[in-house]
């Protein structure tokens, strides 16, 4: 796989993390675990990660703002991977089992753009939030 295409799953993971306003050391692990561990990044060189933590920065705050950077991602991406971008941004976006309206809303917004039904996001989503479950108290 490309670089491009590596860089849009790492800049949908950093936008999950980041929507709320702030990526916990939490989130921060998750990113770096799914990149250690998904067959999708087989080839990415991790020590580029902090470069393209950054450019996914730079795009977020140039010209076009969180729109131009979903339409990148989405566009450097193959369509068969199109259900991997929305698993990686709700497995990030679910890490604390509580999800933010500006997380919601992020996620909401991904699912517009993306060409997936709502069926398909609807099990991305209950996959997420039944991986991410803790032992009742």
């Amino acid at each position: 796989m490309s670089n491009a295409a590596h860089d849009a799953l790492i800049h949908l993971m950093i936008v999950a993390a980041s929507s709320d306003s702030a990526m916990t050391e939490q989130e921060l692990l998750r990113i770096q675990a799914l990149i250690g561990r998904l067959p999708v990044f087989e080839g990415f060189n991790k020590a580029r990660l902090p470069q393209v933590a950054n450019a996914c920065a730079d795009k977020l705050n140039g010209p076009g703002g969180l729109d131009q950077l979903l339409d990148d991602a989405i566009a450097a991406l193959p369509r068969k991977l199109q259900d991997t971008a929305y698993a990686v941004a709700v497995e990030i976006a679910s890490v604390d089992l509580h999800l933010e309206q500006e997380e919601l809303r992020f996620l909401e917004l991904l699912r517009d753009k993306l060409d997936l039904d709502r069926l398909t996001t609807a099990a991305i989503e209950t996959a997420a939030r039944a991986r991410h479950r803790r032992m009742p108290a």
